[in-house]
Parts: structure tokens; sequence; C-alpha cells
């Protein structure tokens, strides 16, 4: 007799239920009176009260707690490029852990083009009926201009989990593993394998959080200033790093290495290079399903602490610890844009969780169904939020 097997378990239950979300009415329509109330004539006096002050539509529509998860299908998990149709079940299931873990309404939109400029203008024209919008496996280094060209546009909050969400949760993973460790952060050398839309924004983070020397590596070689592969966003981030000018590959940057990011690719990580890294080296080997090092491999090799993004191994580095908290923070604030303050305050609210008593290699990030988390991550969101929007309104 067959067995079902998690590829047969997951499409019938997406067969069963066609899908994972459907739209749930707030109130009931039993009688007349309730619908004059929900549509015709009530529904013209809320129509005329958001004429006279539009901002009561946060308030009287669901706009004010409804995200748009975007994407046009180019950067799907693994899976590559693989069209707005099939991307769909990862849209779908982002809207129901924002709705699980924040209580957001979010709503999935796969886009049938990968122009960059019909996807901006498509999403500027759909900004009255949404309060922020995730963008969701967009390729590099489009999605770099996507995004940067939405934030100057719009005024709600727009965040590319890819990029943002991957980095707050290593910036969070990389705290308390220093803490493990006994290193400070200004004086270690961080090694980030990948410099995709992940890797360079990963490298931007912790450039802000403090951290000062590190090195990228992309398949072409090691990121330094001059290299004519260099794609735009690539030529801008060995502007501030790579400040010892490294050249080669990964068997050159890992030198001396403290810390390894990984985000590339499959097995791209041998046990010589961690035995070429400093004492109790950290490894976060974020390839999914397969990761640039296994971790019985990365401990083997002498690695202290090591993290991956498999739920089957510790230190699981999942972007589901950070998006529902920030949204749920950015929401809450009324917050126009999710600034780099905002983001460090999520990542220091997501190492909290973890006490210093119960620290240990194998644990420095919270399980990813941690329910702690996103109301933590959301209060600190929110506080950094008000205090930037404080600061802003005194400068003015």
């Amino acid at each position: 007799m067959h067995k079902p097997n998690l590829r047969d378990e997951a499409i019938e239950l997406h067969r069963k239920h066609s899908g994972k979300i459907e739209v749930a009415s707030k109130v009931d329509i039993d009688d007349g009176k309730d619908l004059s109330l929900v549509y015709t004539p009530g529904v013209g006096d809320v129509c005329k009260a958001i004429v006279e002050e539009p901002e009561r539509a946060d308030t009287l529509t669901s706009r004010g707690n409804m995200v748009a998860v975007v994407t046009d299908g180019t950067a799907v998990l693994g899976l590559g490029e693989i069209g707005p149709k099939a991307a769909i079940p990862v849209m779908e299931g982002k809207s129901l852990l924002f709705k699980k873990f924040a209580d957001i309404d979010a709503v999935p939109l796969s886009l049938d083009t990968k122009d960059t400029d019909e996807i901006v203008s498509i999403i500027k024209a759909l900004q009255p009926s949404f309060s922020g919008v995730n963008l969701e496996d967009i390729s590099a280094p489009r999605c770099f201009e996507i995004e940067e060209r939405l934030i100057n546009e719009l005024d709600i909050p727009v965040f590319h989990d890819d990029q943002h969400g991957t980095a707050i949760v290593v910036l969070a993973a990389l705290y308390n593993a220093l803490k493990v460790v006994n290193k400070k952060h200004k004086n270690v050398k961080i090694v980030i394998n990948g410099a995709g839309a992940a890797g360079i924004s990963i490298a931007k983070l912790l450039l802000h959080a403090g951290y000062q020397d590190i090195t990228l590596v992309s398949l072409e070689g090691v990121v330094r200033k001059g290299e004519s592969w260099l794609n735009i966003a690539q030529a801008k981030i060995a502007e501030e790093t790579n400040t010892r000018g490294t050249a080669g590959t990964l068997d050159d940057a890992i030198q001396d290495a403290d810390v390894f990011i990984g985000v590339s690719a499959p097995r791209v990580m041998k046990k010589e290079h961690i035995h070429a890294m400093k004492e109790d080296a950290i490894v976060l080997a974020m390839a999914n399903p397969i990761p640039e090092i296994y971790p019985e491999e990365a401990w083997e090799a002498g690695a202290a602490v090591v993290g991956t993004g498999r739920s089957d191994y510790p230190n699981q580095v999942n972007n589901l610890l950070a998006f529902p908290g920030i949204f749920r923070g950015a929401l809450d604030a009324k917050a126009k844009d999710i600034t780099m303050k905002m983001k460090v305050a999520a990542a220091m609210a997501i190492a909290s969780v973890i006490s210093d008593e119960e620290l240990s290699p194998a644990y420095v990030i919270p399980n990813a169904l941690d329910a702690r988390v996103a109301r933590l991550v959301a209060k600190a969101v929110r506080i950094a939020a008000i205090q930037e929007k404080k600061g802003r309104n005194s400068v003015s």
C-alpha cells in the first residue's frame, strides 16, 4: 500500500480546501436592516465620511489592517522562476501566517509581468486598498529598484521580506551566538556567501548595527570595488565592505573569519573552510533545503554554533520570526515606512526571547512557532516607529 509522503499530503491538503485562505464576513446579514447598513443606502454615508476625512478609511474599512503580499514569481523559495500562478501557494501561505501570528489580513497578489515600471505602477495604483506592502520572491537585482521606488513613492510601509526578514533574523541569531562564544561584535570578521538580495541586505543591516569587517562572496568571486562583473547593487555594497581588499573566492575570504553566513547554494562550504576559520566559529548555512554545509559536518569540523534554514535542525533562521511582528508594529504605529532603526529593534526583540541562562550553542534563535516572538517584535517596532516619528516632528 502506498504510504503518503509530505508531497502527497501537501497537494491533497491544498486540493481538499482549494487553497489555504478565504474571505470571511465580520458581520451578519440576516434581514433587510442588516443589508441596509452594510450596503445601500447606509454604505453611502460611510463613503461620504471618508470623503470628508480620508484617514477614516483605516477605521471604517478593512484597509487599516490589510497588507498586500505581492510577487511576480521570479524567485520563489528554492524553485526559482516558476511564474505567477505557480507562486500563488506560497503567497497564500504567507497570507495565512500574517493572520495566524499577527492578526493581519493579507491578500496574495501574483502579477503577470516582470517589467519593473509596470510592477511599480500596479502597486502604486493599489495603495488605496492597503496599509502595507510585503514584496515576495522577486528576483535580484530588480527587487532592489522596485522596493526603493515604492518606498519613495508610497506613504505606506513597503518591505521585501526575502531581503529584510532574513537580515533581521540573522542579526538576532548573530547577536546571541556571539554571546555564546564570548566575542565582541565590533571585532569579528564576517563572510557572507551569496551577494543577491538577501546577502546584500544582511550586509547593510549588520553595517548599520555596528559590524565593521564584512566581506561578500558571489558566484563570480569576492565582492570588491572595481570588479567588472558587479551589478549596481553589488557595486554599492562594495563601497562599504571588504575593507581588506580581499580578492579571489570563498577559499580566500574565509581565512581567519569568525562568522560564515550562507545565503547561496547547496554544499559550497567544506570542512576545510571551517578549519581555516578562527576558533569558536559561527556558521549560519541557510541555503534551503540543502544547506551550504550540513550541521553534522560543521560540528565535526569544529564550528561552535551552527544554524540553517531548516526546521529539523537547531537554530532555524526563519523569516516567520520577523515579518508578522514587524508589520503589526508598523500598522499599529501608523508608520509610513520600515526603517533601519525598526529593523534593529525587531532583531533585538527576537534575540531577547532567549534569556542568558537559556542560551546555548543549540539555542541562539527562538523556534519559529514561539507565540511570544510576534508580540515582542510588534511592541519593539511600534515603539521605535513612534520615537522616530517624534524625532522627525521635533526637528521640523
